[in-house]
């Protein structure tokens, strides 16, 4: 392997084992969700504020994401949203 290969490597590890991590949801504070699709893929990432060190900190509680599929293909522009919500986030289907 290549000295830039392993260094790429090191900083992945780095990247996978520090913040942000998830953190576990207060259902007390307010959530957010932020929402994406492209062509492709259909994503959620799940958001809470939270003190942390006595420092409000914006921090994921969960991701979600799945490939688009043929049928998803019919709907507009925000259905794909609104089917990925419902079949992942409603249904209580875990995030991960």
């Amino acid at each position: 392997m290549s000295v830039d290969r392993v260094k790429a490597f090191e900083s992945l590890i780095q990247a996978s084992t520090t913040a942000p991590l998830l953190l576990m949801p207060d259902f007390v504070l307010p959530f957010m969700l932020y929402v994406d699709s492209s062509e492709d893929v259909l994503g959620d990432a799940l958001h809470q504020v939270q003190i942390i060190n006595d420092k409000p900190v914006e921090g994921p509680i969960c991701f979600i994401y799945r490939q688009i599929k043929a049928t998803d293909t019919r709907y507009g522009v925000v259905m794909p949203h609104l089917g990925l919500r419902k079949a992942k986030l409603l249904s209580g289907r875990m995030c991960f």
